[in-house]
């Protein structure tokens, strides 16, 4: 049995979370040649607060990317 665990920011809607779960589900069946049945794919989201890039939160360095770009 397949399980495909995904982590991402929390934030997007139920629709997009769907389509990636059906897309991701297809992918596995194709390659791993798997029953529908058998796969499982888990999205655990998480806090924009509870993320960090290069030592700073998310936020923050979003905002100072976007800075050195403008």
């Amino acid at each position: 049995m397949p399980i495909v665990t995904i982590h991402m920011l929390a934030g997007r809607d139920n629709e997009k979370k769907k389509e990636l779960i059906k897309n991701v589900s297809d992918s596995v069946i194709k390659t791993l040649e798997v029953p529908p049945e058998s796969v499982r794919v888990i999205i655990n989201e998480m806090p924009v607060e509870h993320y960090g890039i290069a030592g700073l939160p998310v936020m923050e360095y979003r905002m100072k990317k976007k800075k050195k770009m403008d």
